[in-house]
């Protein structure tokens, strides 16, 4: 019989595969980045800006009101996000601050990047009101849950019941969308019976550890993202003077989405371009759908990023007035 092989024989095998996945995943991550910058360049060496500014100008401002009511909702409603990650570590900071802090990282996150606006932006502010390291961490995991659990079935609904058309030379049609997404939404559903069924379990997945909220918190993580997602698309369906079917706009919202998040581009530069100007430029003219695009960032990326700014200053001085209040105190 053959004798079991040495404590940690496996290892070595193990980390060579891990190398190789890392390895492989950059390179498609390049590979995907280099054909979004050729689809970029080839769109962009045709376009008419005067024509485009044109376009801005020309939306009516009864849309750009709607957008704006809707881009503030949005950021509203994701600035509730961290709210359940307060609940699941049961740390004591006030829902103005947590609010506060979630809408300052979101807002630097779109312009920036997740690991200036997501990531920096709440260990910074999070730690100078005393929450340690594994505390904030599990906030912004749960926090990340949510908006992903939302947008898994979002596009996973809109895919299964409301396939987009898509362009006469692509060969995807609607029935690989609608197995794509029912694909999607069967892991939303699996997430919920998993906290149906180990509810508010500690899961340590690759040394990281994961909450299983009760059922109940799941559903609202679902309203509350999912809703989010749909303002999110309606911003751009309003931009758009409603010349598009709504759910034709959150189909190629949500592509967007995933292909900025698989580019690392700080905001999506371009890339969100390039998705829109791809897949509905066979119905509007190019001018159109980026003069919308323009305003979009406008309503919901700078202005936001703006009052944002002011916020953090304001953060940071109540910081140093407590840090000063306590080091009076306790001299």
């Amino acid at each position: 019989m053959a004798s079991p092989p040495a404590a940690g024989a496996g290892a070595p095998e193990e980390s060579v595969g891990s190398t190789n996945w890392e390895h492989v995943k950059r390179i498609a991550a390049w590979v995907f980045f280099a054909g979004v910058v050729a689809l970029i360049w080839r769109q962009a060496r045709h376009i008419d800006w005067w024509t485009v500014l044109a376009s801005v100008r020309a939306i009516p401002l009864p849309m750009l009101l709607a957008a704006a009511v809707l881009a503030f909702l949005s950021h509203l409603l994701y600035s509730t996000y961290d709210l359940f990650g307060r609940r699941m570590t049961h740390h004591d900071l006030g829902t103005v601050p947590v609010m506060g802090i979630t809408f300052i990282s979101y807002a630097f996150n779109l312009n920036f990047g997740s690991l200036i606006g997501g990531v920096a932006f709440r260990y910074r502010l999070y730690s100078r009101l005393g929450l340690g390291p594994n505390t904030i961490t599990r906030v912004l995991g749960f926090s990340m849950l949510t908006n992903w659990f939302g947008y898994f079935m979002v596009a996973g609904a809109a895919a299964c019941f409301a396939p987009m058309t898509l362009p006469p030379d692509w060969r995807i049609d609607g029935g690989g969308l609608r197995i794509l997404g029912a694909g999607l939404m069967l892991v939303g559903v699996a997430y919920l019976a998993l906290c149906a069924v180990a509810r508010e379990h500690t899961w340590n997945i690759r040394g990281h550890e994961l909450d299983t909220p009760p059922l109940r918190i799941a559903l609202l993580q679902l309203a509350l993202s999912s809703a989010n997602w749909s303002l999110i698309g309606g911003i751009l369906w309003f931009l758009l003077q409603w010349q598009v079917e709504y759910t034709t706009v959150l189909s190629v919202l949500l592509v967007a989405a995933v292909a900025g998040v698989i580019t690392h581009v700080p905001g999506g530069l371009g890339v969100l371009e390039a998705v829109f100007l791809a897949l509905l430029s066979h119905r509007l003219p190019e001018a159109r759908i980026l003069g919308a695009l323009l305003a979009y960032r406008a309503l919901y990326y700078l202005l936001p990023l703006a009052v944002a700014l002011v916020f953090y200053v304001v953060a940071e001085m109540h910081a140093r007035r407590v840090r000063r209040m306590l080091s009076t105190s306790s001299g």
